[in-house]
């Protein structure tokens, strides 16, 4: 299970400061979850894959799209402006 923490505008657009969620198989770094979560629906897919705004931590330290992610981790997500 990893910890998602939202912050900024993402807080007001997902309605959520944070959530625990199970990594499926196929994410294995920072792009693929946000592919996945991508999926959840059209604003979610805008604000975490086309806005470039975005800025991405893991466990504290600045993250690029092929950061590893693994069970135990947080990730933060940081937007203050849509695309």
């Amino acid at each position: 299970m990893i910890r998602i923490l939202y912050f900024g505008h993402l807080a007001t657009l997902f309605g959520q400061t944070g959530e625990d969620a199970e990594l499926p198989a196929e994410v294995g770094d920072i792009g693929a979850l946000l592919r996945w979560l991508g999926r959840r629906g059209e604003i979610w897919e805008r604000a975490l894959r086309a806005n470039p705004s975005l800025k991405v931590t893991v466990n504290k330290q600045f993250a690029e799209p092929s950061t590893a992610v693994q069970d135990g981790d947080e990730i933060a997500l940081v937007a203050f402006a849509m695309a």
